[in-house]
């Protein structure tokens, strides 16, 4: 039975909801459609699945584009209801119809809803009871399927017993058909066979099957052949000579490739940080962001005055044809080029193949029925609203200032905790590091807490970073527990005034049971204040993949009715990448977790914010 039927404005207002399907919903099924799937750019789907204690439910919607309404229809999982999708459709169709946007109150649709309901559920039933009178016909047909091909293996038997046979029983003759010879009448019907096989035209009138020893010792052939054409092409000394042709003594001299030279004997490398810092100012967070946006802006700028008269040259005879005729609504055949143009491109630029898909289906379902604009190409249109669902995707929903939950948190007399995650060689202990180095700047207490017991040197690592940046350092060895060394390192910090405690774990496979475990048990024990994924900007399909299974197993793995998830992501080695920036897209798409840092170099200074605006216009290039 349907649940609930509602209609309303995209701006939020509710104009119809039928008061016969007055069900008292449990849990807030409406509210979470609307945050999780339909502002998140998953309204290509076809139902979204909510479950609440003591019910499980199943939504669909459907858009009015043009004007701007959205149609949702609640039923119970269990029951599902064929005639759904239709009754949205019906009743998308009248109710646009009698819409007004001055009226808010439609009493009057309440006798339409019940004949169209009434008709789309007699039409389910008639569907229904076709299906179950087709289904007697059916297995009739398979079993005369089944008795013809059985009837059609009885044939092909007794052909191959008389063609073994030779038609009198004959063991000669049957031999000799298994070395390649037949009697006339099966000739035509092996021929072919021996031909593919063999893998040329079989032109002996007398030959029907091949003969496995040939075959064999061709193959024995092949594989000699082979094996002297690999032997012959052995790299010429001449190669060897070019190799030597290289001058290694033009190289920079080792000195400068020394980094730990400046050091001094106790490890501390904190006068070369603050060389560093006074020759940049302060660090990439605060300052790359404006460098990199103004000079974007400006580029961008240019772009645009070059492109806008290509643009109106190639659109101007169909802009002008569009007003002329009418403007027609957008059709999925219209957009089906654009999307398909855009799906490509944003392959390109490192999105998974999914995520890319998901896109253009939102993308598709939000432009579908709208009316196209004067002077105006469906290609500018669609990139227009990808363009929208981009950075709506990649713009943060909430405050991500850390900063300002540290003194939050200072003032509440705790350390701030954050937990890096994530898989391995990504670069969790460096990123860690850059983080301390950052927060440092700003004049904040930091503590590393080795949380690693896992890899050989993890904590040696860790070690001297803390020495270079002289702050402090928490760490019980190897083969520990990482949730009492993570437990005793936030006490530690609480005791000594510490304001902030950076817990530096193993890398895990996703697929890891027991360490994705007792990850798990380190934040429900702890109950850190973020959780950080550390990945690489250099992933492509596997984003989705590792992203996805880490919040899964932490939650499937927790003992807490309301698990932590990911609330934040660090990208890696974004300097390596280019434009092959859409990792950044797929894991946000995935997670709802925002890009919280960016990590972009080798030294402590390379740690900067995500730029919304570049990487859209990165990802549309």
């Amino acid at each position: 039975m349907l649940e609930q039927l509602l209609i309303f404005t995209r701006g939020g207002l509710i104009l119809w909801t039928c008061k016969e399907l007055g069900n008292a919903l449990k849990g807030s099924p409406i509210d979470t459609l609307i945050r999780s799937c339909l502002l998140e750019e998953r309204s290509g789907a076809s139902s979204y699945s909510y479950d609440a204690p003591g019910a499980s439910y199943t939504l669909k919607w459907t858009f009015h584009n043009e004007l701007g309404l959205v149609f949702v229809a609640v039923y119970q999982r269990i029951l599902h209801l064929l005639y759904v999708d239709e009754l949205l459709a019906m009743v998308r169709r009248e109710f646009s119809e009698i819409y007004d946007p001055k009226r808010t109150v439609y009493n009057d649709f309440n006798e339409t809803f019940r004949q169209l309901r009434r008709e789309a559920e007699a039409r389910a039933e008639e569907l229904k009871e076709s299906k179950q009178t087709d289904k007697p016909v059916n297995n009739k047909k398979k079993q005369g399927l089944v008795q013809k091909a059985g009837s059609d293996k009885g044939s092909k038997k007794s052909e191959g017993s008389l063609a073994t046979d030779g038609g009198d029983g004959d063991k000669a003759k049957g031999r000799k058909l298994q070395n390649g010879h037949s009697n006339g009448n099966h000739v035509e019907m092996e021929e072919p066979r021996a031909g593919v096989v063999n893998g040329k035209e079989n032109t002996s009138s007398n030959i029907s099957a091949f003969d496995v020893s040939k075959l064999q010792k061709r193959t024995k052939g092949v594989k000699k052949t082979d094996t002297v054409v690999n032997k012959g092409s052995k790299p010429d000394p001449k190669k060897k000579a070019t190799k030597k042709n290289r001058v290694w003594d033009d190289a920079p001299p080792e000195e400068k490739l020394d980094f730990t030279d400046p050091v001094d004997g106790n490890g501390s490398g904190n006068d070369n940080i603050e060389v560093v810092a006074a020759n940049q100012g302060e660090s990439m967070m605060d300052i790359e962001e404006i460098i990199s946006s103004d000079s974007e802006g400006e580029v961008d700028d240019n772009v645009q005055k070059d492109s806008k008269p290509e643009a109106k040259k190639k659109g101007w005879f169909s802009s002008m044809f569009q007003s002329i005729a009418g403007k027609a609504n957008l059709e999925k055949e219209d957009l089906e080029p654009a999307l398909k143009a855009l799906k490509d491109g944003l392959m390109t630029k490192n999105v998974a193949e999914e995520i890319a898909e998901k896109l253009c289906e939102s993308v598709a379902a939000s432009l579908e029925g709208k009316k196209l604009a004067s002077f105006t190409r469906v290609s500018s249109t669609v990139r227009a609203a990808m363009e929208d669902a981009l950075v709506r995707i990649l713009t943060p929903r909430r405050s991500i200032d850390i900063l300002r939950d540290v003194h939050a948190a200072k003032e509440q007399r705790k350390p701030y905790v954050v937990v890096f995650v994530g898989v391995n060689g990504v670069g969790k202990s460096t990123n860690l590091a850059k983080v301390a180095y950052w927060l440092l700047q700003h004049n904040v207490s930091v503590m590393m807490a080795a949380c690693d017991t896992f890899r050989s040197g993890a904590v040696e690592q860790l070690r001297t970073h803390a020495r270079r940046l002289q702050i402090p350092i928490f760490e019980k060895g190897y083969e520990k527990d990482p949730a009492i060394v993570a437990k005793e390192a936030i006490q530690e910090a609480t005791r000594n005034g510490s304001d902030v405690v950076l817990v530096d774990t193993a890398g895990r496979m996703q697929d890891n049971e027991p360490l994705m475990r007792a990850l798990s048990k380190l934040i429900y024990l702890n109950n850190p204040d973020l959780v950080l994924f550390v990945g690489e900007a250099l992933v492509g399909n596997d984003a989705v993949d590792q992203l996805s299974k880490f919040n899964q197993k932490l939650a499937d793995l927790s003992t807490s009715p309301t698990p932590r998830l990911i609330d934040g992501i660090l990208l890696t080695k974004f300097d390596t990448i280019d434009d092959k920036v859409g990792a950044a897209l797929s894991m946000v798409y995935i997670s709802g977790a925002p890009v919280m840092f960016v990590g972009c170099g080798q030294s402590y200074t390379d740690l900067k914010k995500l730029n919304v605006k570049s990487i859209v216009k990165t990802l549309l290039k």
